[in-house]
């Protein structure tokens, strides 16, 4: 059964984007009047040949990193239950545990670099296909444009989901007082009538959300790429496009889509 308690977890690295996440999720939890709950995995490759020293530095290591988020977290005043733990396991493995009892998932940084996981981060991209609850993977701190506040883009496909990833973007949507962008992506005939329908029936839920339906042949991917000029902090997706994750954003150093700060949710 569900559980309605269950907390808005962060997996945290010491980096400055694992801290990133961390304040990312804290609306997340307050939105939902959850926990926010900061972990570190441990993990030493070879544990036969380690010395109490390598379990020790790797304790301490762990230690600081929740600290350090925990720290961040505290220093924006936000009332907010912050739970810690420091985990041991392989990485991948522990985070999809955590996922079963989560409200939302944020891997932080978790080994993301220009060619970890070839684009994402190994455990990222782990993440987004196999969590049991939605994954929010955070790639900084948004920054709108003059004037703007960002879209949060939602991905509308022919699918069953089709009814959660509307949801969720205009949820997100509404605490951060940004437009949601629905953006149906169909290869067949574009079926405009199915994406208005389904924004249509989610406004009721959200009447002061403004939703914008727009019609596409192209993936998300291609469309963010196309439309360089916009300013998007949030593409929200399927779980069924969890491989186009790496596309949306990327390496840190050299976004694919040309939005640096685009935060990707993959909803379940």
């Amino acid at each position: 059964m569900w559980n309605a308690s269950a907390p808005v977890v962060v997996g945290v690295d010491g980096s400055d984007a694992a801290i990133d996440a961390a304040i990312w999720a804290i609306d997340e939890a307050v939105s939902r009047d959850v926990p926010l709950r900061i972990v570190h995995v441990t993990h030493i490759e070879d544990q036969r040949a380690a010395t109490d020293d390598d379990f020790r530095l790797d304790f301490h290591y762990a230690e600081a990193s929740v600290r350090a988020a925990t720290s961040a977290v505290e220093a924006t005043g936000t009332q907010v239950k912050i739970e810690t733990e420091v985990l041991w396991g392989t990485v991948k493995t522990v985070l999809i545990d955590e996922s079963r009892n989560a409200t939302m998932i944020c891997p932080g940084s978790m080994g993301i670099g220009a060619i970890a996981g070839k684009l994402i981060g190994s455990t990222a991209a782990t993440l987004a296909k196999e969590s049991r609850c939605p994954v929010a993977i955070i790639r900084a701190p948004h920054r709108p444009h003059a004037g703007r506040t960002g879209w949060i883009v939602a991905v509308v496909e022919n699918r069953a989901d089709n009814e959660s990833v509307i949801e969720h973007a205009m949820a997100e949507a509404q605490p951060r007082k940004a437009p949601v962008l629905a953006v149906g992506v169909w290869q067949e005939a574009l079926r405009e009538d199915i994406l208005n329908r389904l924004v249509d029936t989610r406004k009721q839920l959200f009447p002061d959300v403004h939703v914008y339906p727009v019609a596409s042949r192209a993936g998300i991917a291609q469309f963010l790429s196309e439309n360089k000029d916009q300013s998007v902090q949030l593409a929200v997706v399927g779980s069924a496009d969890a491989a186009q994750v790496a596309k949306i954003i990327g390496p840190h150093s050299h976004p694919l889509t040309g939005h640096g700060e685009c935060s990707v949710l993959v909803v379940r």
